[in-house]
């Protein structure tokens, strides 16, 4: 459990209903920041001044009422495959995750190369069967 010192005194930051009940039992009168200092939501800088955790408070005290919040979702959309290989300096050609996570290849999956009249490259995946097949 996370702590947060204070005065010489160490707290434990409350949840669920020891929060609630901490909260009731300081009342309105008290500011923000005694709420979070009695509730273990304040840390000690390097400087030795007191930085509040009011973010962290304020969701520990929504969960405590029973809010549940879905995980924070990323605007970026992430890296967008171009389509294009280059070969390496040393002959290799190689064919990047995103694309082998695409077609649902795992580690050991067989392909066969074929080389196309117009110089691309086909890549066929090799089957359990077909490689039965071939080897009978």
């Amino acid at each position: 459990m996370p702590r947060s010192t204070n005065h010489n005194r160490t707290v434990a930051q409350l949840t669920g209903k020891e929060l609630l009940a901490k909260v009731k039992e300081l009342g309105e009168a008290a500011t923000k920041d005694q709420v979070a200092r009695e509730t273990g939501y304040v840390s000690t800088k390097k400087d030795g001044s007191e930085r509040f955790q009011y973010n962290a408070f304020y969701e520990a005290l929504m969960e405590a009422k029973g809010v549940a919040f879905a995980p924070a979702a990323t605007n970026r959309p992430g890296r967008q495959l171009s389509y294009k290989a280059v070969v390496q300096g040393s002959g290799n050609l190689i064919i990047g995750k995103g694309y082998t996570v695409a077609h649902g290849a795992e580690p050991t999956d067989q392909f066969n190369i074929e080389l196309l009249e117009d110089g691309a490259f086909k890549l066929t995946p090799i089957y359990e069967s077909d490689a039965v097949a071939v080897a009978a």
